[in-house]
């Protein structure tokens, strides 16, 4: 058996024996966005109900933590300081952009921006967040100074941003199936890469910076070079438009999800599955943890029972 096979075999094994699935309620409504802090001890999740939940990990323990308020409509999308584990940014439909410290409990910093926020990025050298809103707009803010330092419109539908890991790049997903290169931070047009031959909704480069992947409205999930900026495989398991991906710590696996009942678990290398998680209604939102093959999600509300499935999230992964 060879090195490759192996490990395939031994991941899924691996999930054989932790496939155990802990779950919070902390929300009013459905849950958009779920992201781990820098050093795994926090998973905070961004809602509808226009607040932020911060849970903490206690050995196998999923515990409920804090409820942040401060934003007037909807938390689309959040995310985490590359290193600092303490603070984290939000993104909302109220046209704020909102610094969280959780030492201090509270909003440490508050930025107005044009539009309703739909998405974030915070750069891997900590020094910018980028929000993207409606109107196809992307404001880089400067996070030493909380100004903004440039606003960059775009003629295309922008679905989703990212830096690449060296801090020299700037992604954008477009409506159109491609992905937009700038160089950063000039922004100058680098490169349009075709993605997909549909809307190209999400990206998400790996925490060793060795691939990036992108999810389209084609239910498939490409998987990139990151230096060579060239596609190396697709994985075409689902069947409805792919809405997240998230790749594990060690970058052997890419989690993605859909409208589909399930959310597959892809082995990096190869595409082949490793393991599904069966869930209840559509994924919008998952995120694996930094450090361990744990998978945090939250899935929309059931149309039977929509009070009392809003607000949950859950994390795939602890022993049996």
């Amino acid at each position: 058996m060879s090195r490759t096979e192996q490990t395939f075999e031994d991941l899924k094994s691996y999930f054989r024996s932790h496939s155990k699935i802990r779950e919070q309620r902390a929300h009013m409504s459905k849950v958009h966005s779920v992201c781990w802090n820098a050093d795994g001890r926090h998973l905070a999740s961004g809602s509808f109900d226009k607040t932020v939940a911060v849970y903490s990990l206690e050995r196998d323990r999923f515990v409920k933590g804090s409820i942040y308020r401060g934003h007037t409509a909807s938390v689309d999308q959040l995310c985490w300081h590359r290193s600092n584990p303490d603070q984290f940014a939000t993104a909302s439909g109220d046209k704020t952009v909102r610094i969280w410290d959780i030492r201090a409990g509270k909003c440490v910093s508050v930025t107005n921006t044009k539009g309703e926020n739909i998405n974030i990025a915070w750069s891997p050298d900590g020094k910018t967040i980028a929000v993207g809103n409606k109107e196809d707009l992307i404001t880089f803010i400067d996070t030493r100074t909380n100004k903004i330092r440039v606003e960059e419109p775009f003629s295309f539908e922008v679905n989703e941003i990212s830096w690449n890991n060296t801090n020299d790049l700037f992604f954008l997903t477009n409506g159109l199936g491609c992905m937009h290169v700038l160089n950063y931070p000039s922004l100058e047009h680098q490169m349009t890469l075709k993605a997909h031959p549909a809307n190209c909704i999400c990206i998400e480069f790996g925490p060793t910076g060795k691939y990036f992947a992108t999810g389209s409205a084609d239910a498939q999930v490409s998987l990139w070079d990151a230096n060579e900026l060239a596609c190396l495989r697709m994985i075409s398991r689902l069947e409805w438009p792919v809405r997240t991906i998230s790749f594990s710590h060690d970058e052997r696996l890419i989690a993605s999800a859909s409208e589909d009942l399930i959310i597959d678990i892809a082995f990096t290398e190869t595409g082949e599955r490793v393991t599904d998680i069966h869930v209840d209604a559509s994924t919008f939102t998952v995120a694996w943890h930094p450090k361990q093959y744990l998978l945090a999600y939250a899935c929309d509300e059931k149309d039977s029972d929509r009070r009392r499935d809003a607000g949950n999230v859950k994390i795939y992964g602890f022993p049996e």
